[in-house]
């Protein structure tokens, strides 16, 4: 009876047939009839492994989810269903500390922000209320507080003054709105998808960029509304900015005896409770929350002072105060939201969306690395989302992430995202209760409360220090950043930035070459003794002379690159390992940026280091081609006849994930060109430490992997190569457990032998893979004795696939002298270099 399988297969063949696709193209001839990864090469004494290549069906289950993965996948959607059902009274106690707290932070500082986004101060309080308030359904940081900021406020003002250029019938806020909704359902999308790791293309560097360079923006964009001097704008670039203030300073106001004592009082009180805290370590906590309270008081107090100077001048104020704000929710309203308004801030949303993402994402990173919690950020992508579409329903505008606030509520000892309730509870009552007291609130006081905020957003001298340290190719694009920043706008320093470090990036991948290897002779020393066998220490005699602890004193071999340009000693001498062996590392992947790049040095070193197999290989000068001339006529050809010829590359693929159809074809170039620079010989090819099944079956499609022609068991057996495998234990031979396996085994192959499901090889690879089994039985090598079992880590169809290099190379090395010694010529069994 025919199976469905077999049915599939045998209708895939004949397409194949009509289609005129070769499906023997690209088959391993040492496979044979494997089914499910059987182990075929297996004898009593051991067991022998084949491996499987991965199939296409593979894939497409790898990335379509199961129903539990979707089931999973929504239940992620809501994180505080895993810990509200363990809510405790503790956890309450320290989160409405943190509330109370950040709640009485972010009252003044969301009305101050607001004058940035060139909005009404009830705006920035809209804004707080429905950023704590949604953002605890969807949090995987206890700590983020999402709300109004400096950087995004000063964003959306830009935005609202450049439409209403162009489209004066929309308010402000209908402008806000909509660059709130556009900008928070393409982030929600990002998070839906699950496409977070997108932020990691957003170098450290290009974070700290734009907050410094934004930082000095605001603050100067505020010293202006802080002196009370007016007649110019301070949207303008920030040099301008200086240059106005500077020049309008005459025309200071009583605005500036409000703004710079509250300033100064900010950084007192700041400065005073830093150092009691150090002075009186068990008080540090008291002093935390009175410095964490200073916006508050400091504002209240202005409050107070504007209230007796101005309260019989409410029309005619001595200096500039907010004047009345709207109690409750004025403007809840369905936000506008058209092609034409959305076509006049198209430009800008890009950096919207980038701002939004990063100074959220890095927050939270931040403040989870320090607590000792992972963040998810695609979920933190979908918070962001949420809070941005619903908000400005009831009036609010773009919040994200705020480094002042976030700080602050961490410090108080939030103990869950639930904390962002009590700080909604604060905003409300603020909203309903306090409206009336906000009407004197001194606009010099909200500006410098801005400056006193985003003060503490500049990079510190001594962290760009360490970035010089690091890498000082990147201090450069910092101050690149700022540069733009302070000399353009805040959205071309982010741009700048990202640009430039993703050009680094890429020219680093792209001109990415890898390294040649030798191996060198190393012992372990611990004080006066060498590791040796087992972990013995044996004395060290002198330091020329090793002591005999055991059969080699502990040695291993390692593989330094020859150049020593990875700062090992430049004393040692690291040479090829075998005359014409190479080991050759990638190091930054392998796919076709850098395919060219890292294989023409491969070449070009070969080429200087090996001579032709046959020389005298253009018997007439006509024949040679135009790009290898040689001498000048009357010259002779440079004697090379001390470089040996070309027999075996090992290439190390510790640091390549995947491959691609450009890397592998260039490959394949290479190979070819190698094979013609060794004709006769064909060079063989060893491949160290791949750890991705994909890239082993792109290989093997190729014909890496196993040995070819004249190595191939094809041509005169298995004598002309020598497969070497590492071989480990497996436990006890005759256990329950493996007699058990064995016979499902045996059960399983008979099985599908009977129902047809074999693999379709050709007559005489089967033939091989005959005399390859019987061969491998005869190994004295695989036969325990005992309780003992050993089996081969990696398969035997692919015996030029290697563990690591030790194993790589002992491989390369046999069977060249295996190959010299049946073509007569003297074996050199030193020619091993050990240093």
């Amino acid at each position: 009876m025919e199976t469905g399988a077999s049915r599939a297969t045998r209708v895939g063949h004949t397409v194949a047939k009509v289609l005129g696709i070769k499906l023997s193209e690209g088959k391993n001839p040492l496979d044979g009839p494997v089914t499910r990864g059987e182990s075929l090469y297996s004898v009593s004494a051991a067991e022998r492994y084949v491996e499987e290549e991965p199939t296409a069906a593979e894939w497409v289950h790898s990335i379509f989810p199961t129903r539990r993965g979707v089931g999973q996948y929504f239940y992620n959607l809501f994180p505080f269903i895993h810990w509200i059902g363990r809510y405790n009274l503790q956890w309450l106690v320290g989160d409405l500390v943190a509330g109370i707290t950040v709640g009485a932070v972010v009252v003044p500082q969301s009305m101050a922000y607001a004058k940035l986004a060139e909005l009404p101060v009830q705006f920035g309080l809209y804004s707080s209320f429905m950023g704590v308030l949604i953002y605890w359904f969807f949090a995987t940081s206890k700590d983020i507080t999402i709300g109004p900021v400096a950087v995004m406020s000063t964003l959306v003002g830009n935005i609202v003054l450049q439409v209403h250029q162009s489209y004066p019938q929309y308010a402000p806020h209908d402008v806000a709105s909509a660059v709130a909704i556009i900008s928070g359902a393409i982030v929600l999308f990002i998070g839906l998808i699950r496409c977070g790791w997108i932020v990691d293309f957003i170098s450290l560097t290009s974070i700290s960029a734009f907050m410094t360079g934004s930082a000095i923006n605001i603050a100067v964009g505020q010293v202006p509304t802080l002196m009370g001097i007016t007649g110019f704008s301070t949207r303008a670039p920030t040099y301008e900015v200086v240059i106005n203030i500077l020049k309008h300073l005459g025309r200071t106001k009583l605005d500036a005896a409000i703004g710079l004592t509250a300033l100064t009082m900010l950084y007192l009180i700041r400065s005073a409770c830093s150092y009691s805290a150090k002075r009186f370590p068990n008080k540090s906590k008291l002093f935390f929350f009175l410095a964490t309270l200073r916006t508050a008081f400091v504002i209240l107090l202005y409050v107070m002072i504007s209230w007796l100077v101005n309260r019989h001048y409410r029309q005619h104020p001595k200096f500039a105060i907010l004047g009345p704000v709207p109690r409750g929710f004025q403007n809840a309203q369905v936000p506008t939201i058209n092609t034409e308004i959305i076509s006049s801030f198209a430009s800008q949303i890009p950096v919207v969306v980038i701002v939004l993402l990063i100074e959220h994402i890095s927050i939270a990173k931040s403040f989870g690395r320090v607590n000792n919690y992972t963040i998810d950020p695609s979920q933190e992508m979908v918070a962001i989302g949420v809070t941005n579409l619903l908000g400005p329903f009831l009036g609010a505008y773009a919040a994200t992430g705020s480094f002042s606030r976030t700080a602050i509520k961490s410090k108080a000892g939030v103990r869950t995202p639930l904390a962002g309730v009590v700080t909604a509870i604060v905003v409300l009552l603020a909203i309903y209760a306090l409206t009336a007291v906000f009407f004197y609130i001194p606009n010099s006081a909200l500006a410098a409360v801005i400056i006193h905020a985003v003060g503490d957003l500049i990079t510190a001298p001594n962290t760009v220090y360490q970035f010089w340290r690091v890498s000082p190719i990147e201090v450069i694009i910092f101050f690149a950043g700022v540069f733009v920043t302070v000399f353009s706008s805040i959205e071309n320093g982010v741009y700048t930035t990202i640009c430039i470090s993703l050009a680094v990036l890429l020219f680093r991948l792209v001109k990415a070459r890898g390294r040649f290897l030798g191996n060198v002779r190393v012992h372990s020393v611990i004080g006066d003794h060498i590791v040796g066998p087992d972990s013995k220490q044996c004395a060290l005699e002198s330091s020329e002379q090793l002591p005999q602890c055991g059969a080699d004193a502990g040695g291993r071999s390692i593989f330094l690159p020859i150049e020593h340009d990875d700062g090992s000693n430049p004393e040692i001498d690291v040479s090829q390992p075998y005359p014409g062996i190479f080991i050759y590392r990638f190091s930054e992947g392998f796919n076709y940026p850098n395919a060219n790049h890292s294989l023409d040095y491969l070449v070009s070193t070969i080429f200087k280091e090996t001579r032709r197999t046959k020389s005298g290989s253009y018997p007439r000068f006509g024949d040679r081609p135009w790009n290898d001339p040689g001498p000048r006529r009357g010259h002779s050809e440079p004697d090379h006849s001390h470089l040996p010829t070309l027999k075996a590359i090992i290439l190390d693929f510790s640091s390549v994930n995947n491959v691609d159809i450009t890397s592998v074809q260039n490959l394949i170039d290479v190979r070819n060109q190698l094979d013609r620079w060794a004709a006769p010989d064909i060079v063989q090819w060893h491949l160290a430490c791949i750890n991705n099944r994909w890239t082993k079956r792109a290989l093997i499609s190729v014909g890496f992997g196993y040995p070819t022609p004249p190595f191939s068991p094809d041509n005169s057996s298995s004598s002309r190569w020598k497969p070497i495998f590492s071989v480990a234990d497996v436990g006890v031979s005759h256990s329950a457990a493996t007699v058990e396996e064995q016979d499902r085994r045996d059960s399983i192959s008979k099985n599908e032998t009977e129902l047809g499901m074999s693999h379709a090889v050709q007559t005489e690879s089967n033939s091989t893979h005959a005399e390859t089994n019987k061969e491998f039985q005869d190994w004295k090598a695989y036969r325990t004795s005992g309780r003992r079992k050993i089996a081969v880590v990696q398969g035997l169809n692919v015996p030029f696939f290697h563990v690591d290099l030790t194993s790589a190379l002992q491989t390369a090395i046999a069977n060249v002298e295996e190959q010299l010694g049946v073509e007569g010529e003297k074996v050199n069994p030193r020619s091993v270099t050990s240093v």
